[in-house]
């Protein structure tokens, strides 16, 4: 029997997944608040012709593609992509992205351990990897669990949890791997502390490095995901097919892991 973890958070307007001026905006209409909707787009009605005098309920969303549970497009990354194994060529849109990238083996890397703001190495990578036996192979889809999952519904979520660096990002592309994904704010760092970092070295590699590797090698994540610490290290199917906007730098999606 196949088993199902949800893997996303909510779109909700009382939980801060976003800084406050990124933060979706849900406007609920109740089966009432419909009505005169419905008496116009049926001309001749009248809302007691309805039962209950009730019509649909329905929302009105204000949000970006980032919001929520989402899966970055190397557009988002870059202008181009893939300059690292040949000539740079544009950045793939959220529609263009390969639908295999998004139903693949998971293998989760667990790097709660480490302080926020640090930024994960090859090294580190390479370690975990050893930790609990797990070869890479191409297309499988790297989850990584940060201290920042047990913060989501707290005001210090966005600030939490280690990030993906540079070569920790390109150690994984170079071995096949052309999807990710943290349950984090972002795969990088957070910028508080990025822009520390920066203030006391000017050391301009230091911005935003981890989604930059896109332009080396294009490369797809997945952004506030939930409840890794339910998964194993491996043994699982993850499934994040994502809202097919076009020309779009991210697409929501209902990211799942699945057991047979």
């Amino acid at each position: 029997m196949r088993r199902f973890v949800d893997l996303s958070i909510y779109l909700e307007n009382d939980v801060l997944s976003d800084p406050p001026p990124l933060a979706p905006r849900i406007e609920y209409q109740t089966h009432k608040d419909t009505i005169e909707e419905f008496t116009h787009l049926l001309p001749g009605t009248r809302p007691e012709d309805f039962p209950d005098g009730e019509a649909a309920a329905a929302e009105w969303v204000r949000l970006t593609t980032h919001s929520g549970t989402h899966l970055d497009a190397p557009w988002h990354f870059h202008s181009t992509m893939d300059g690292k194994t040949g000539e740079a060529k544009p950045s793939i849109t959220i529609d263009q992205v390969p639908l295999e990238w998004c139903f693949q083996p998971g293998v989760k890397l667990d790097f709660r351990h480490l302080p926020d703001g640090y930024v994960v190495t090859a090294a580190d990578v390479e370690a975990e990897l050893k930790r609990i036996g797990h070869t890479l192979a191409p297309l499988e889809i790297v989850v990584v669990n940060t201290r920042a999952g047990s913060r989501y519904g707290h005001d210090d979520y966005v600030n939490t949890g280690c990030g993906m660096g540079y070569e920790a990002t390109m150690y994984l592309l170079e071995r096949g791997v052309r999807l990710t994904g943290t349950d984090a704010w972002s795969w990088d760092a957070p910028f508080s502390y990025t822009a520390k970092k920066f203030a006391e070295t000017g050391d301009t590699s230091l911005l935003w490095e981890g989604h930059k590797a896109g332009r080396d090698i294009g490369y797809c994540h997945l952004e506030k995901l939930h409840n890794l610490e339910a998964l194993p290290a491996d043994g699982f199917i993850i499934s994040c097919f994502p809202h097919k906007i076009r020309g779009a730098s991210a697409g929501w999606t209902r990211a799942v892991a699945i057991f047979d």
